[in-house]
């Protein structure tokens, strides 16, 4: 079969400004509850993904702030965060949803403001929980089992030369186990102007498998959202700074050691004048297909940063996430988790 990725690379010239939607449905009788979607159209890859009919299904709402969708395929359920809770909470299709950490970023015993939760979540390559926790300045693992999950955690790294981190956000694994994560300042209690806070800058690292620190970037000023194209490559991230509101893209060096060849990848500025919301979370597919939120929703991106549509959902959204099957994209958008149907199983 021919491969999405040959499709995916879109001439700019072949971008058009078509866009569908489909409505809402309030949750009675058995319904499903939705949020209205409105699909913009750039490409017609848009059309095989996300045809006319599809709808944004609400998992679970009511939420103050939502982040950090992750799922885990061996236990067929959703985890996500919820920051000012101090909670992850998990659902499932037969069971809806429950607690199942608390806390999970902060584990302190003095009272403190700020964004105290844990934010990105991800599977080690053992298939541990592993949780950028805001709070606690670190990226931390559950030491519990998945079947009696407690908020018990080892620190995986919590310091660069001898001084916390500031609130590690978001993270992703390469294929061979070595660890790349971003650290904004968004965690502590009074963000970048914090006293507690002990870098100056906001830096993106690589913990490597054999436990060897490295910062890549100290230049990005409000790192967020990374993720690898696929072959690992290159890297993207997300900077949401609403000054410089983009996102870059590096080559990897020396077996990822360093970044080089830094590009933007796409600007949002002209967005964000118009559109509320951020470069936060993403993912990119097995094919290539990057899932980013920024403003006005979740952007569609090819390998190129063509953007091949939007899905907006009329609320911020902070974090994405892919089933295994590559056959639902996972938002967590404000107060709410919803999941949209991918209709051509990415990974076709």
């Amino acid at each position: 079969m021919k491969s999405f990725l040959s499709v995916l690379i879109v001439p700019a010239i072949l971008l058009g400004t078509a866009c569908g939607s489909a409505g809402e449905k309030q949750q009675s009788d058995g319904q499903t509850a939705t949020l209205p979607l409105e699909i913009v159209r750039n490409h017609q890859l848009m059309d095989v993904l996300f045809p006319e009919g599809t709808e944004a299904e609400v998992l679970a709402s009511g939420y103050e702030w939502t982040e950090g969708p992750l799922w885990v395929d061996a236990e067929d359920m959703l985890l996500f965060s919820e920051i000012p809770s101090n909670t992850v909470y998990r659902w499932t299709a037969s069971d809806g949803v429950s607690v199942f950490l608390n806390p999970s970023g902060y584990t302190g015993e003095t009272d403190r403001g700020g964004e105290v939760g844990s934010n990105g979540l991800l599977l080690s390559p053992t298939g541990d929980l592993v949780l950028c926790q805001h709070g606690d300045r670190q990226l931390g693992k559950m030491i519990a089992s998945w079947s009696s999950p407690k908020p018990e955690y080892e620190t995986i790294v919590g310091e660069y030369k001898g001084m916390r981190f500031n609130s590690p956000n978001d993270a992703t694994y390469d294929s061979q186990g070595n660890l790349f994560f971003t650290d904004p300042p968004y965690g502590l209690e009074f963000n970048i102007d914090d006293p507690a806070k002990e870098l100056d800058f906001q830096g993106v690292y690589r913990f490597s498998a054999d436990g060897e620190l490295t910062l890549l970037l100290d230049s990005i000023t409000r790192p967020n959202g990374i993720a690898f194209l696929p072959g690992e490559q290159t890297l993207i991230i997300a900077n949401s700074d609403p000054k410089k509101p983009r996102w870059y893209s590096y080559k990897l060096e020396d077996q990822g050691k360093s970044l080089t060849d830094g590009k933007l990848f796409f600007d949002g500025s002209e967005a964000f004048q118009t559109e509320k919301g951020l470069p936060d979370g993403l993912k990119v597919s097995s094919e290539g297909i990057l899932f980013a939120t920024g403003p006005g929703g979740v952007w569609v991106f090819d390998a190129l940063g063509n953007v091949i549509g939007k899905l907006k959902v009329g609320e911020l959204t902070s974090n994405v996430a892919l089933d295994t099957a590559e056959s639902y994209l996972y938002v967590t958008a404000d107060s709410y988790v919803i999941r949209i149907p991918i209709q051509k199983n990415l990974k076709g």
